[in-house]
């Protein structure tokens, strides 16, 4: 899941299309840069059809309808809010809430999260963190996020991630601006072939 963090419009557009080239059609727009929601909404309009688009770094109900209204077609937030989960069930919208401990995936889960960020994972011990947390929660399906890149990316799957949360690593803006798209493009493309080479091994 590529976590964008592009402050302008046009090139968040240039980083979606060079992710999609390379074989990844889904990215977060976090609402930590400026007009996430209209940056949402042009994104909608444009790729809906082919890209997933999704709202990253939601930390509460009013932030959650506003991107849900702008076209949002999933959620993320950094932590576990209720109130952020219970907005997008009511709107029939994946909500994908944050944890760290065993304690908060058991109250993300009760609460009827069906996917779960793991963040900050790389700080708290990685694939190790991760391995630790699917032992008693075998059947979870949970998103690390923070330090993920493809030097790693096997061993987060090997540990039982369901999926991968990479920012910076993947979305290279200084790339972008040097009008390099096809940095992010062999980046996305490598991801996705280490990933499947990694799910492959672990079955």
């Amino acid at each position: 899941m590529p976590v964008i963090r592009a402050a302008r419009l046009e090139e968040v557009r240039r980083a979606v299309e060079a992710i999609c080239a390379g074989g990844i059609p889904v990215v977060e727009i976090t609402m930590t840069v400026p007009d996430a929601p209209k940056m949402i909404q042009e994104l909608a309009c444009t790729y809906g059809d082919k890209v997933l688009i999704g709202a990253g770094t939601v930390m509460n109900a009013k932030q959650a309808e506003v991107c849900l209204d702008a076209g949002a077609q999933f959620l993320v937030s950094p932590g576990l809010s209720i109130p952020v989960l219970e907005t997008g069930r009511k709107r029939g919208v994946l909500t994908i809430p944050g944890a760290l401990t065993p304690t908060e995936v058991m109250t993300a889960l009760e609460a009827g999260a069906e996917l779960i960020k793991i963040f900050p994972c790389s700080s708290a011990g990685g694939p190790r963190h991760l391995r630790a947390l699917k032992a008693p929660f075998p059947d979870g399906r949970f998103i690390p996020t923070g330090g993920v890149n493809l030097s790693n990316a096997a061993e987060y799957i090997a540990a039982g991630a369901f999926a991968l949360g990479v920012g910076a690593d993947l979305v290279d803006l200084q790339a972008l601006r040097r009008n390099e798209p096809e940095k992010l493009s062999a980046a996305a493309r490598a991801l996705v072939q280490m990933i499947c080479l990694a799910r492959t091994e672990a079955s």
